[in-house]
């Protein structure tokens, strides 16, 4: 650094000294209160805190102009009102316990804080009290507490945020999204409290409306969440009610088939707090890894109740982030619950796919691209070399009551590692009514109401399922269908048998920093049931003595430090599962009866019902949807007939 550069910095005070009052309100107002959904999101929270069945907020110009919360809460009388805009006042923690807290805030910062960045301006009447009572803080400078008008409960108004702080203006995003990020801070706290009615309006319409609902759980909770995310979630919502060692998990998480292309749709709370925690978005990528791509990810709303004393929730100014005592019992829990519902899903598909097929059908550019699953799916990939062994004891004749695929009721793999084609039934040329080519006109099976898939009514293309159900038909694609089936049969015997193991002639020693090795050894049991058999060498290393088999020729470095990064920020080793997945899929893929395949009618019948009895078999390895159902009424809506 040069003598100019030197001249140019600040000079030393030389004397430590305190901040004025000031200064200090307003660098607390710059942790707590960073742009106005901050600011609702405290007000908002301590109505809640107070008892309140109905909170209405108004904002104009995106909160710059005026931020108003009306509740009908509790209410507070003049000396409470006082304190209530001081440092650190608060009502919500007895005997300085930090540990058991049982309300959304605690510190009693925030009204200080906004009084010191704004003009706040507080009325509030007490429940049972004939007074109301106002108080003013403006800029950090508190007036009298004077008698007011008003019913009940309190109102808050918030103007010319940060006019005491110019500077913080300038960081503010534009009107209508400093409006829309507050949206969401209500309907977060609307999803966490169905007792509470909440209205959010821009002071001229009502944008945001979410009625009183009765009680917390099952229908209730559905009807609240549907009035927020829409009617497409009620009807693809999966209820989860789960509990553990004195841990409950609840609310609706949405079919596989039912995604979006990011995570913003992900809503978790803890005991009744909106939150944004790694180990909760890691537990639920976790649950869904096995059904959704990497660029997909689930829709859901789930609620935590712990006992106060297993949370610490004072680790964040804006309390969004919390700690658990034992954080793999809460990712266990939240793994289970998903992966049980998903489970009891069994075939079922989201009401979604139909809506985009019939989008997809009409004269457009670009159609491929309005089906949210055709993304980043490539080709398909080719089966790994020494795996015909595998494949070929996986795919081994077993019985079947429904009558199975092809020869001996099995399809058999031939010795290029594809499927035998089953002799199929030969197409009627001369039949008077679809006999067109690749379309094979089938006799009729059982009753269509005797299966949730309907009978197989014909084969289009060679390609294309068409069964009839009672109200309507079903068109599955054979190849995406079998291939989730076949990857589930894999699954259960690796679970049945494990991953194997292969040795590698010489242990290769991957060094690492100290944090990343003691993490990985601490999960040395559940790295080697996935195949992955390593031990300590030293500070900072560990050694790798045995790989899964499965995984073929392999970077063991590569694949050890990203497993490390994975447990530090996920807490899961996600690579290592997601890649023995990736080779089973493949395998899978390689193993399911193709496309351009004629099968028989009751061959067709036995995928159907198969698919019935398979969990998760709505959707294919890659989460496309396996089967598209379309009602009588959409066919009609195509003819122009509604």
């Amino acid at each position: 650094m040069t003598s100019q550069n030197r001249h140019d910095l600040p000079k030393k005070a030389g004397i430590i000294h305190l901040l004025s009052e000031r200064t200090i309100n307003r660098i607390a107002a710059g942790e707590v209160v960073e742009r106005p959904a901050s600011a609702v999101k405290e007000l908002v929270e301590n109505s809640v805190d107070a008892g309140a069945t109905r909170v209405d907020v108004v904002m104009r110009d995106g909160g710059k102009e005026l931020i108003q919360v009306l509740d009908d809460g509790c209410g507070m009388d003049a000396d409470e009102l006082s304190l209530a805009v001081e440092r650190h006042a608060t009502s919500k923690l007895t005997d300085d316990d930090l540990v058991n807290i049982g309300s959304l805030g605690f510190r009693g910062e925030a009204l200080a804080s906004i009084g010191a960045v704004a003009r706040l301006a507080v009325t509030s009447k007490a429940s049972g009290s004939d007074e109301a009572w106002a108080v003013r803080v403006e800029g950090g400078h508190k007036h009298e507490v004077e008698p007011a008008a008003l019913t009940s409960g309190t109102r808050i108004e918030v103007r010319d945020l940060f006019y005491a702080t110019p500077a913080r203006l300038k960081f503010m995003k534009t009107a209508r999204t400093e409006y829309s990020q507050a949206g969401d801070v209500i309907k977060r706290l609307a999803m966490a409290h169905p007792e509470v009615a909440f209205t959010l309006s821009d002071g001229e319409r009502t944008t945001f409306r979410a009625p009183q609902v009765a009680t917390l759980t099952g229908d209730a909770r559905l009807e609240r969440l549907g009035a927020i995310l829409g009617k497409e979630f009620r009807e693809n919502a999966l209820e989860i009610d789960a509990e553990r060692e004195g841990l409950r998990l609840s609310g609706f998480a949405g079919l596989p088939t039912y995604s979006r292309g990011n995570a913003q749709h992900q809503y978790l709370f803890v005991n009744g707090r909106p939150v944004k925690d790694k180990l909760l978005n890691g537990a639920v990528r976790g649950a869904y890894q096995d059904y959704l791509a990497r660029d997909r990810h689930p829709i859901l709303a789930l609620f935590l109740d712990v006992p106060s004393s297993f949370v610490d929730v004072n680790v964040h100014p804006a309390k969004a982030e919390v700690r658990f005592k034992d954080a793999g019992l809460v990712r266990g829990l939240i793994v289970s619950a998903l992966r049980h519902a998903l489970a009891a899903a069994g075939h079922r598909a989201s009401t979604t796919v139909a809506g985009a097929a019939l989008g997809a059908m009409r004269p457009h550019e670009g159609i491929s691209s309005s089906l949210p699953w055709n993304r980043g799916m490539g080709e398909r990939p080719t089966l790994p070399q020494g795996f015909r062994e595998a494949a070929e004891q996986m795919y081994a004749p077993q019985s079947n009551q429904y009558g199975g695929f092809g020869e001996d009721s099995q399809l058999a793999l031939d010795r290029t590692g594809d499927i035998a084609a089953p002799s199929a039934r030969p197409v009627d040329e001369q039949a008077p009514y679809g006999s067109g080519p690749g379309v094979a006109e089938l006799p009729p099976q059982r009753a269509p109401e005797d299966f949730p898939l309907g009978t197989a009514r014909g084969q289009v293309h060679a390609t294309y399922i068409v069964s009839q159900t009672t109200d309507g038909i079903v068109i599955v694609d054979q190849h995406a269908a079998h291939e989730r089936l076949v990857y589930e049969r894999m699954k259960k015997q690796i679970a049945a048998t494990g991953v194997a193991k292969q040795s590698l002639l010489l242990p290769e020693v991957v060094e690492l920093e100290d944090g990343p090795a003691e993490r990985l050894l601490k999960r040395v049991d559940e790295l080697e049931a996935l195949g992955l058999v390593i031990e300590p060498f030293g500070e900072g290393a560990v050694m790798v003595r045995e790989v899964p088999a499965m995984l073929g020729k392999l970077d063991v470095p590569g694949l050890v430090r990203d497993l490390a990064d994975e447990l530090t920020e996920l807490d899961e080793a996600l690579s290592l599962k997601e890649r023995l997945e990736e080779v089973c899929g493949t395998m899978a893929c390689h193993g399911s009866v193709r496309a351009g395949r004629r099968l028989t009618v009751d061959e067709m019948n036995a995928l159907l019902r198969e698919m019935e009895a398979t969990p998760h078999s709505g959707q294919c390895n890659h989460g496309r949807p396996t089967y598209v159902e379309l009602k009588l009424s959409d066919i009609e809506k195509l003819f122009g007939r509604r």
